[in-house]
């Protein structure tokens, strides 16, 4: 596949979480929930994601979630699915079924627990790109990983054309900001670090893949446009309203939380899957707290803000 055909994916996507029901697959509530954020202006949805709980679906679920979602965006927006697994087998093979299933890319993380060296990275991407048609988005998670993505392993992924571009969930903004001109062209670039998210955007990433926006879509939107736009007194104003929000639902969007938060901002059953369990008093307390002006709002009519 030729870089300059690839799809141009920008702007704020949702990492989108996964409603349950009694155990099994929401899908009334995850229809509903795609819709919403698609009319609030998202610019793509991606699942199955961490944020998604995609570790815990059967490989059924997982098929019915893509397909799913995909039928409920009609086109609209792009869906991306995150087939990453720490076997490349069965990340071709996930990869294989998201193209089938019709998603726009697939978001792949860095091999996690085989730790497979910078080497190993390099040759796992050339043999996912050479089975499958679909864009790759590398997931650089090296907090959930324990596998660093080195600037020089950067340099070798960007002679591999199917690659698109990067989601970095590092928070480094210095390093991302101090890679080469030639690497910055190369790939389009996503913050998946919601504290840091609006200084990616203004040293030059290309968007955002946001647990966050699961709860305040629009304000991660309009966050992120204005930043793209140069009005930055306003991008860091959105900012500040959302900081207590982000911190609350931590920096890589635990899913608890950001269920509980949905809860209270949708009514939307917060039902985990084990290994993950509900949010403890105190951080359902700080949820709340930091969620409270945009509910007052909405109470007040203004429910744009959410």
């Amino acid at each position: 596949m030729e870089t300059a055909r690839m799809p141009r994916f920008g702007g704020a996507i949702t990492a989108l979480v996964t409603p349950f029901r009694h155990g099994g697959l929401d899908r009334p509530t995850l229809r509903a929930l795609a819709e919403w954020q698609i009319l609030s202006g998202v610019d793509g949805l991606t699942v199955c994601s961490t944020t998604g709980e995609g570790s815990t679906l059967s490989p059924q679920e997982r098929a019915e979630v893509i397909d799913l979602v995909i039928r409920s965006a009609a086109g609209r927006v792009p869906v991306i699915a995150a087939t990453g697994t720490n076997s490349t087998d069965g990340t071709i093979a996930l990869t294989r079924e998201a193209e089938a299933l019709g998603a726009a890319a697939a978001l792949v993380t860095v091999p996690y627990y085989s730790k497979p060296g910078q080497k190993g990275i390099v040759h796992h991407f050339e043999q996912l790109v050479a089975a499958s048609g679909l864009p790759l988005i590398i997931d650089h998670a090296p907090a959930q990983t324990a596998s660093d993505l080195s600037t020089e392993t950067l340099g070798r992924l960007a002679a591999i054309p199917g690659i698109l571009g990067i989601r970095d969930a590092t928070g480094d903004i210095a390093r991302f900001a101090g890679l080469s001109p030639r690497l910055r062209q190369r790939f389009r670039f996503f913050s998946g670090h919601d504290p840091s998210a609006l200084a990616f955007i203004i040293a030059g990433g290309d968007g955002m893949i946001s647990p966050g926006a699961n709860v305040l879509p629009r304000l991660f939107i309009s966050m992120q446009q204005a930043a793209r736009a140069g009005n930055l007194s306003v991008a860091h104003s959105l900012q500040d309203r959302l900081l207590p929000l982000i911190a609350a639902l931590g920096p890589e969007g635990d899913p608890a939380r950001i269920k509980h938060a949905l809860w209270q901002v949708r009514g939307i059953k917060a039902e985990l899957r084990l290994p993950l369990v509900a949010v403890e008093p105190e951080l359902c307390l700080a949820i709340g707290e930091a969620l409270a002006p945009f509910l007052d709002e909405s109470s007040a009519g203004t429910a744009l803000s959410l």
